[in-house]
């Protein structure tokens, strides 16, 4: 199994208005009773879609969106993982917004779901454009952190360690073990609690 290096993500937006959304409105509390991450998808901004007519998430338009647009202070509250694995099985591959939770922001990296800065202008530039057009494509460079769309070109902000794990695979850490098991296999066997050596 190799480790899945990340550099560039295109798709189609789903737009997501409004500062401060935390992880009980991404993945209610009632969901988080299973042992696996299976379905959480399908609960994505459940009780949001049930409030809001024409909730984004609930909207045809946007579905099979690969990047999702936020505002500020996104995936605040409770430091449920749950809430980035939902939006990855939605099959969302980044998040974009003016700023984000440090611990939603550090559970994406871990899954492998970039979620760059931009600034209030970019974000609300990005969220009109998806709105108008859903089927736009917005395409994410990590290599030049810059985000594309409608013709225009956008500026990105990724902290460094999280930019260089995309890029180099380094944010699968059961893909850096599994391709090189040989080399656990080898650190294993000289541990005495792992032969029972001692």
């Amino acid at each position: 199994m190799a480790v899945e290096r990340i550099r560039e993500i295109r798709g189609t937006g789903l737009p997501l208005r409004g500062d401060d959304i935390d992880t009980d409105r991404i993945i209610p509390a009632r969901f988080l009773k299973a042992i696996t991450f299976e379905g959480l998808q399908d609960h994505l901004f459940e009780d949001d879609r049930a409030q809001i007519d024409g909730h984004p998430a609930g909207n045809p338009a946007y579905n099979g969106a690969r990047v999702m647009v936020v505002q500020s202070n996104f995936g605040c509250g409770s430091s449920r993982e749950h809430a980035p694995q939902a939006i990855h099985r939605r099959g969302i591959k980044a998040v974009i917004g003016q700023s984000f939770s440090e611990i939603f922001f550090g559970n994406s990296v871990a899954l492998g779901l970039p979620c760059p800065t931009a600034s209030r202008d970019t974000t609300e530039a990005l969220i009109a454009l998806i709105e108008q057009n859903p089927s736009a494509e917005i395409a994410v460079d990590l290599d030049t952190m810059k985000v594309t769309a409608d013709g225009r070109s956008y500026d990105l902000t990724l902290p460094a360690a999280a930019r260089e794990a995309f890029m180099d695979g380094g944010w699968d850490a059961t893909g850096l073990l599994l391709d090189d098991y040989d080399q656990v296999r080898a650190v294993a066997a000289r541990l005495p609690y792992v032969t029972a050596a001692w």
